[in-house]
């Protein structure tokens, strides 16, 4: 097959007509620069075979723009003396025609016709693929796929197959296939068709390996039986040496010292649990006080209802009382006693509440002069805190700011050197009386400057020139530089900093700020956790109390040491006792007159009620109860600490005991004693095992059982050995038949290989390339090297892949079968040295098929012997035409 000539019409670039005429039968070399073509003019031949007419999947080939465009291939090609003339147009109008000769053909019947011619076949739907190129697949090369052959060939398979055959004809013979059958029947009775064993093969397999584990396993006991004699021994000293050692002794010595820590520990716990219940209690009894002193607070309401109560009474016994004077003698003497022994008790009382003024005087004035302590040092550490804040907000700045400006600066100023290493510069040296204008700028003398924007040299008397300086890299250097001028000056006005160094100045000062203000604030907190305000506050607060305990100890009088005060709890005993007896004088006048010791006994009780209210709200004795709670309320704050102390004091003693350890202890050594001696009853017990399980292995005859297997082992050997022969024999028979029959296979694959070889000796002289079964180059040997094709690099890939798709071209021409060779910008990965004999190569297969070789460097082909075809010359021609 030669194609002689090509015509394009609205196709991709080439909206108007072009032609490509007068190509040779032999070599074509085709060249223009990129963009000029060369992939549109492949692409155009391929779509004029590969894709149907009236395919939608064929956008590529529209002009760009271009909606309307029908684009349009017309090929005049010779084969076997015939002429061929092919015209196709696609999209807006769907045209297929083929004239061979004198007879036309159109539409599907021309696709068909020329698939059939080439090779090829068509995809049912859709845009046509690698798999339905068939031959022109492997001989048409797209660019950078020369090293890709393996699908090409695949996809062309049966194609090529279809060729040898009708060149080599049958060279297969049905001759030996009995033989080859009769050999494998005999071979597949005793193996498998992987060799694996099988039949009385596979049975003697087996028995034989039955009684090798037969053996093995009286071996394992005979071995067994050695160690058990081994470890008998062993055990035996172990034990004695563990029976005169004792360790569980020393374990169980541990374990009573660990139990004995322990227990002191709970016994810790027992008592902070009972200090606990303690301290529950007082807090308690705070509570209980707490509402007693509320009570008290309250007596002038209860004092009116008390009042109106007793006069009722009065008004009562006023008529009784005439008929009870005796009785009532005897009453007042026990109110007598009473009252006596009650104003006993409350000099005892005014005693003992004096003494307690006196401990708080002392403990309020201790506190206030602490208070007043660290309310001076409060204020000190305040105003240090305060210019530390205000030095804060006069050098407030963002860190991650001034970063950010530091990395601009130096980006800037790397940016401004580079400038300079790429401006153009320009240098100029004038007469003393000449000068020239730059950018309205005057200069005279000599001198130079660095132009990195369009500017404007002005000689008087002469004109002007432009000066542009080139360059992308110099274009864009610019507008990063100025890009980064107006970062960096936004940057420092939005810091309110005018250079870096000021910014780094600003941000020193506002982190040593940062940390005098954190060291202010510790020492405040240090002085007043809760805040100036809460240690003023404090501090008048025992002020206050100093002076209310002051007053209270003044407005207490002081009892006259003359006077024979009783302590407290005898005097309460005394005044117990009087009222007692009271009780009993009313008592006694109840059992004589039901009624009047009524009405007397509510009239006294009204009174002494009445009385004692009224006594607490005008006398001191109010005052003093309220002092006592107080008193007592600060005693229990004073035991709830020391109870608090205690506890926390005791829960470091706990803690510091550890006594989650101390139980891991307890439990670790109790596991060591029981391991001691669970494992020297254990080796107890393993003795007697032993002593019987040999007394039984003896009596048993392992030796003599051993030699009996091992005899009937060697005779299933013998038969086994007969089969494993005759097996390997019909195997190797089996093989030698099947390899000479692969043989004649390879006679198919001979004409594909000398081809092949014609082309590799110019490559690789002393190299050899193997065609697999499926046609396909497999494996490479060149010396002592040996490996796949895939293995070689990507240029040599490459020439091998040319040179395999030429052999395929000469045993296709061999067979009468069209072959056009196509190489679109190919072996641009090869050395020079590999390029001349490549050159070589395409020059010989010229003399044999067309050859379009399309290239953008025509300069490494110029020595190829033909006249080149210059593409964007041609579009000239066409043009000017």
């Amino acid at each position: 097959m030669k194609l002689q000539r090509m015509r394009i019409e609205q196709l991709r670039q080439f909206c108007k007509p072009f032609v490509l005429d007068n190509l040779q039968p032999g070599l074509n070399l085709i060249h223009g620069p990129n963009e000029s073509g060369k992939s549109t003019l492949v692409r155009s031949i391929r779509a004029a075979f590969f894709e149907r007419y009236r395919s939608t999947a064929v956008d590529d080939l529209r002009p760009w723009g271009d909606s309307a465009a029908a684009p349009t291939i017309e090929l005049d090609f010779e084969h076997e003396g015939r002429s061929w003339h092919l015209t196709k147009s696609f999209l807006q109008r769907k045209r297929c025609d083929l004239k061979v000769g004198t007879e036309t053909y159109s539409e599907d019947d021309a696709e068909e016709k020329l698939a059939e011619l080439l090779g090829y076949q068509y995809p049912k739907r859709g845009a046509s693929k690698a798999e339905h190129w068939g031959i022109p697949g492997l001989l048409w090369v797209e660019q950078g796929t020369g090293q890709d052959i393996e699908q090409a060939i695949e996809h062309a398979g049966d194609h090529l197959k279809s060729a040898l055959n009708s060149m080599v004809g049958e060279v297969a013979s049905s001759g030996g296939d009995d033989l080859i059958e009769t050999v494998r029947s005999q071979r597949d009775t005793l193996l498998t068709g992987t060799g694996k064993p099988r039949g009385d093969y596979l049975k003697l397999e087996k028995d034989r390996a039955l009684y090798e584990a037969e053996i093995e396993e009286l071996k394992e006991r005979v071995h067994k039986y050695q160690e058990q004699v081994d470890r008998l021994g062993k055990l035996a000293q172990d034990y004695d040496q563990a029976e005169a050692e004792r360790p569980w002794e020393e374990a169980q010595r541990q374990l009573e010292q660990a139990r004995a820590q322990y227990q002191q520990v709970e016994r810790l716990e027992q008592q902070q649990a009972q200090e606990k219940a303690t301290l529950a209690q007082l807090q308690q009894n705070y509570r209980l006080l707490q509402q007693n002193k509320e009570h008290l607070e309250g007596l002038s309401r209860q004092l009116e209802g008390r009042k109106a109560e007793l006069d009722r009474a009065e008004r009562d016994l006023a008529t009784a009382q005439a008929q009870t004077p005796m009785i009532t003698g005897r009453l007042q003497e026990a109110r007598t006693a009473y009252e006596q022994a009650e104003k006993q008790r409350k000099l005892a009382g005014l005693l003992q509440t004096r003494e307690r003024l006196e401990q708080d005087v002392r403990r309020l004035e201790q506190q206030k002069q602490v208070l007043t302590q660290n309310l001076a040092k409060a204020k000190e550490y305040h105003q240090q805190l305060e210019q530390a804040r205000q030095q804060a907000r006069d050098n407030r700045i963002d860190s991650a700011a001034v970063k950010n400006l530091k990395a601009t600066a130096n980006q800037l100023n790397e940016e401004t050197i580079r400038s300079r290493t790429i401006a153009t510069r320009l240098n100029w040296q004038l007469e003393a009386s000449a000068s020239l204008t730059l950018n309205n700028e005057q200069l005279t003398g000599q001198g130079e400057q660095q132009l990195l924007e369009e500017s404007t040299l002005v000689i008087p008397g002469m004109g002007t020139l432009g000066i542009t300086p080139g360059g992308e890299e110099l274009a864009s250097t610019r507008r990063k530089l100025k890009t980064l001028e107006d970062s960096f000056a936004e940057q420092l006005k939005t810091l309110g900093v005018a250079s870096v160094e000021q910014a780094e100045d600003r941000l020193s000062a506002f982190e040593s700020a940062g940390r005098a203000q954190k060291h202010a604030e510790d020492l405040l907190k240090s002085v007043a956790p809760a805040g100036i305000e809460q240690l003023v506050s404090q501090q008048s607060e025992a002020k206050s109390e100093l002076e209310k305990a002051k007053s209270q100890l003044q407005a207490t009088p002081e009892p006259d040491q003359k006077e024979n005060v009783p302590a407290l709890e005898e005097a309460e005993a005394a005044f117990v006792q009087a009222g007692t007896a009271l009780d009993k004088a009313e008592s006694d006048e109840r059992e004589h007159q039901a009624t009047l010791s009524a009405l007397k006994q509510a009239r006294d009780n009204a009174r002494t009620e009445w009385q004692r209210l009224a006594d607490e709200e005008k006398s001191p004795e109010r005052q003093q109860q309220l002092q006592q709670i107080t008193t007592d309320l600060a005693n229990l704050e004073k035991q709830q600490t020391q109870l608090q102390a205690s506890l926390e004091r005791r829960e470091r003693e706990i803690r510091e005991a550890r006594p989650d350890f101390l139980k891991q202890d307890i439990e670790r050594y109790q596991n060591a004693v029981n391991h001691l001696r669970q494992t020297q009853e254990n080796r107890g017990r393993e003795l007697r095992d032993i002593k019987v399980r040999l007394e039984a292995w003896g009596a048993e005859g392992l030796e003599e059982q051993l030699n009996e297997k091992e005899a009937e082992l060697d005779q299933c050997n013998r038969r086994y050995q007969e089969l494993h022969r005759r097996a390997q024999a019909l195997d190797l028979l089996l093989n030698l038949l099947t390899e000479k029959r692969q043989a004649l296979t390879r006679r198919l694959q001979a004409p594909l290989q000398k081809h092949l070889n014609h082309y590799l000796s110019v490559l690789f002289p002393e190299a050899s390339l193997e065609v697999d079964e499926q046609l396909r180059p497999g494996t490479f040997s060149r010396g002592s090297e040996l490996g796949q094709v895939t293995e070689l690099s990507f240029g040599a890939r490459e020439q091998m892949g040319l040179i395999s798709r030429l052999a395929y071209a000469d045993l296709l021409r061999e067979a009468g079968r069209p072959t056009l060779v196509i190489l679109d910008d190919t072996l641009v990965h090869s050395d020079s040295g590999r390029l001349e004999d490549m050159k070589r190569i395409l020059f010989d297969a010229a003399s044999r098929h067309q050859i379009l070789l399309f290239t953008c460097h025509p300069e490494k082909w110029q020595d190829l012997g033909v006249p080149p075809v210059d593409i964007q010359a041609s579009k000239g021609n066409h043009n000017g035409t």
